[in-house]
């Protein structure tokens, strides 16, 4: 995969040289390259913005350096990128949204600033790339660099190979929908694709429900057994691989339930088996799938 950055604060991704994603990077599984786009302004200041047409606060970022700089940076041989800009107005960016990201040979991400980039730009991109307007929550940042580290960083752990286990990756929160192992839909890369229901239909008949598809994870533990008085759960040292799986779904149904009930009215009430819906039944939720549905 390539990933090209176009900003004003190159220096802003220097973490994507460290840990997972650096290694990656050095192994060839991913190549990321950050642009100044202030080598494409063309005066002494190196003037990227300027004031907005109508009036109004702050400054707008000018169409001509963008324009140059998505010229350069899509001009390679090969299949053309997907552009990527930040913004608070944007589709929300999702697990689904990684995944889909994470199966595309080439993005583009515009870190805009100020009151943002000139809609021209944004405009005349789509007459020649895939073109996602994104954002990672309802809150406004000074800039687009920030959502774009959290996006490169959850696209690129799901491309084949950065992980050191690629099994992980199904169990982290929402993980089914962000596993590559699990084909996605033509559209997974679009943020307004609806959420794919085979992951979450492979855990209910898997036999023992570990798929965390539309799921916050639960608790984990390591060494040692007993810390403060505080056990761990029996059932993770039982070696019993069948009760572990369904111990960790039940504990993500539970969390899940508590911490963002939203998300269960989301479940698809065919991809829940008798267990699940013992458990959501237990955390306050009805048990029966016609219930669910409304």
């Amino acid at each position: 995969m390539r990933i090209d950055i176009i900003t004003i604060f190159p220096g802003y991704f220097a973490p994507l040289g460290m840990s997972l994603i650096g290694k990656a990077a050095l192994r060839g599984d991913v190549q990321i390259t950050v642009h100044d786009l202030r080598d494409w302004s063309h005066d002494a200041h190196r003037t990227v913005d300027d004031t907005p047409y109508g009036g109004g606060p702050g400054m707008v970022m000018k169409p001509e350096p963008w324009g140059e700089a998505l010229d350069a940076a899509t001009a390679a041989d090969g299949p053309a990128p997907r552009l990527v800009v930040p913004a608070p107005s944007g589709a929300l960016f999702t697990q689904q949204t990684a995944a889909g990201y994470a199966r595309e040979p080439r993005l583009v991400f515009a870190c805009g600033r100020y009151e943002g980039i000139d809609a021209r730009v944004v405009d005349e991109a789509r007459t020649r790339m895939a073109v996602d307007e994104v954002s990672i929550g309802d809150y406004v940042l000074a800039g687009g660099e920030a959502a774009v580290l959290v996006m490169v960083e959850a696209v690129c752990r799901l491309v084949p190979g950065v992980l050191g286990n690629a099994a992980s990756v199904a169990d982290d929160s929402f993980g089914g929908s962000g596993d590559p192992g699990v084909a996605a839909p033509a559209d997974a890369g679009r943020p307004e694709a609806a959420p794919p229901a085979g992951g979450a239909r492979r855990a209910a008949t898997d036999g023992c429900g570990s798929g965390m598809a539309g799921l916050l994870e639960g608790p984990v533990y390591t060494k040692p057994r007993v810390w403060r008085g505080r056990e761990v759960p029996p059932v993770l040292l039982s070696g019993d691989h069948g009760a572990i799986a369904r111990w960790r779904r039940d504990a993500a149904l539970s969390r899940t339930a508590a911490m963002r009930p939203e998300l269960i009215h989301r479940l698809d009430p065919a991809s829940l088996n008798d267990r699940d819906r013992e458990v959501l039944s237990r955390a306050g939720f009805p048990m029966h799938p016609e219930d669910m549905a409304h």
